[in-house]
């Protein structure tokens, strides 16, 4: 009998939470996030106002959906180009004469070392604020995380007989790598993948918080926590529901990620 594999089970359930938001955000926005409505500030759940409006009188709801469109497009794509930038640094090491391969190594020995929110915001600072750069920081310190994953990947993939059987055929260094290594590790990748998205929308959030990320008017759940610190004592739901979004968004892809892990390791059992 098969064990339940409930964090894949739970993570999908979450994400597709956000994803039905994410998909809203394009069908169905009640309000412009930058309609201001003075006279309708600190407004309580209604028809009108299913989640309320913020100090600015602003549609709080139609903020998450715009929000969440912000928090996927950024960490996605962020996540998207660390990993490509970590495959082919990580490839480029596994696959280089021991001198290149330890200068490469150890460069990403010591971005690993700075913690990848403190990278992020040392690089958003200098960058300066916005989504791009936002993005370009986040990709920034998940290039060594993905580096070192398809370095050990890919000097364990060397040894097996078919890539030795390929070799001896008269395959190049690169086609090795994308039809007979790449295959094999873009399970575990997928699994990384999901992972760091997690990872991603907590930093972009981060930064938003602190003002390095996306700026007004437009829409952020990190940015919205922000707005809400001034007002979280009187006005406690303002804080409440993209502090629930955020949460839900960081836990479907960790839970996910650590799913598909299970899921894998699961197999391998069984071979």
């Amino acid at each position: 009998m098969k064990k339940r594999n409930f964090s894949l089970a739970a993570g999908l359930i979450l994400l597709s939470v956000i994803f039905i938001l994410f998909i809203m955000s394009y069908v169905y926005l009640p309000y412009r996030i930058d309609q201001m409505d003075i006279r309708n500030r600190f407004s309580m759940h209604s028809a009108e106002h299913l989640l309320g409006t913020d100090h600015f009188g602003r549609d709080i709801f139609s903020r998450i959906l715009v929000s969440t469109r912000s928090a996927l497009t950024v960490s996605v794509s962020s996540v998207l180009l660390g990993s490509i930038g970590g495959l082919i640094l990580g490839s480029l090491a596994a696959l280089s004469p021991l001198a290149i391969e330890l200068v490469i190594m150890r460069l990403v020995d010591a971005l690993m070392a700075f913690p990848g929110i403190l990278s992020a915001l040392m690089l958003s600072a200098v960058l300066g604020k916005g989504v791009m750069n936002a993005s370009i920081a986040i990709a920034f310190f998940m290039v060594p995380v993905f580096a070192r994953l398809s370095y050990s990947m890919i000097l364990e993939n060397r040894k097996r007989l078919f890539i030795k059987a390929a070799r001896s055929y008269g395959a190049s260094t690169p086609r090795l790598v994308l039809f007979h290594m790449l295959p094999d590790m873009l399970t575990r990748l997928i699994t990384q993948f999901s992972a760091s998205v997690g990872t991603a929308i907590l930093t972009e959030s981060s930064l938003s918080f602190l003002g390095l990320g996306i700026q007004p008017p437009g829409a952020s759940l990190g940015l919205m926590l922000s707005e809400a610190k001034g007002y979280v004592l009187i006005e406690p739901y303002q804080a409440l529901w993209p502090g629930i979004v955020l949460a839900i968004a960081v836990l479907g892809f960790q839970l996910t990620g650590d799913g598909i892990n299970t899921l894998l390791h699961r197999e391998a059992s069984h071979e």
